[in-house]
């Protein structure tokens, strides 16, 4: 059987929700029926169910479902919502427990780090701290942090340490710009969630990041939203527009290729578009446990219906994570 890693989940440590009680945290905070803590954010709010803050629950669900190793990281609203010395202690907070966690189960799960995205230093300063002095492959980052792209040149220091560290920077979504047309029917996690994703990856390609920082191994959340349908897209534009080639050598197409993609698109058709796009050793396997439109026994489902050799299977399930996160 192949190992499986599901890098794409979200844990919201006890502390931090403790901290957010407390008082002093921009993030609104009300409670369930069930007395589950709900954090809210604009056009949308997470519930933070047991399976999401209570690791002893998440890791019977890994043992029932057989999953080995989960590669967790907090979720939005995320810190960068806070003020600069607020972000940064609670950053810090987050990546302890993390750490802690990963120490009480050996295994059982691998952290990205937290980071205060609206203080470019101090995130430089906790990103070291949680690779080196804390063992983590990287950081997730946030598509933007408080309507800034990541593309901003504010946030390049970061990126040459992660670059210096051949870190792994998992861009996941949050409200985007324009989320005052996403309020009804769930569209902004639907919808605005796929293309703030796609906006990030456009941003960080034609503004030459990518090309920048070649040691970063990039990972695009939820099958990097509507990248590989509209990469032939980016390559028209490419030809077409001189500013899209101002920082850009080649096509398009070729630079996104060289990305990763979690598996949190659990169409099988979808998924088979994804592997004839990036190729199977660029896709990692992601549940986005414990949401509500997350499923662990989907992402399973899906990547087993998908019609692709054993040994492709093998590696999209766990051992490109395998690999690419150093478990």
């Amino acid at each position: 059987m192949p190992t499986i890693v599901d890098v794409h989940n979200h844990y919201y440590p006890p502390a931090y929700l403790k901290a957010l009680q407390a008082g002093g945290s921009a993030v609104q905070i009300s409670f369930d029926a069930q007395g589950n803590p709900r954090l809210h954010y604009p056009g949308d709010y997470n519930t933070a169910v047991p399976g999401q803050r209570d690791l002893a629950v998440r890791a019977a669900m890994l043992e029932e479902t057989g999953i080995a190793t989960q590669v967790y990281s907090m979720t939005t609203p995320g810190v960068h919502v806070e003020t600069p010395a607020t972000a940064a202690r609670f950053a810090a907070l987050v990546n302890d427990a993390f750490a802690e966690g990963m120490a009480r189960y050996p295994g059982r799960f691998a952290g990205m780090a937290t980071l205060p995205l609206n203080d470019p230093k101090a995130s430089v300063r906790e990103l070291e701290r949680a690779c080196r002095e804390l063992g983590m492959p990287g950081a997730m980052l946030f598509s933007n942090v408080n309507g800034t792209a990541l593309a901003d040149e504010r946030f390049w220091p970061l990126y040459e340490l992660a670059d210096e560290l051949g870190a792994v920077l998992h861009i996941h979504p949050t409200d985007p710009v324009g989320v005052e047309a996403m309020q009804e029917y769930w569209l902004m996690p639907l919808v605005g969630f796929l293309f703030d994703t796609t906006l990030a990856a456009g941003k960080l390609l034609f503004s030459g990041v990518f090309g920048r920082y070649p040691r970063i191994r990039w990972v695009l959340s939820h099958l990097g939203g509507a990248v590989p349908y509209l990469a032939e897209r980016f390559d028209r534009g490419w030809r077409a527009f001189a500013e899209c080639r101002t920082h850009v050598e080649r096509p398009p197409s070729e630079i996104l290729r060289g990305l990763y993609f979690d598996t949190v698109n659990f169409d099988p058709e979808a998924l088979q578009l994804a592997v004839k796009f990036a190729g199977a050793d660029h896709l990692l396997a992601g549940s986005d446990y414990a949401h509500a439109i997350g499923s662990p026994k989907l992402m399973l489902e899906s990547l087993r219906a998908l019609p692709v050799s054993e040994a492709e299977r093998a590696m999209i399930l766990g051992g490109n994570a395998t690999r690419l996160y150093g478990i």
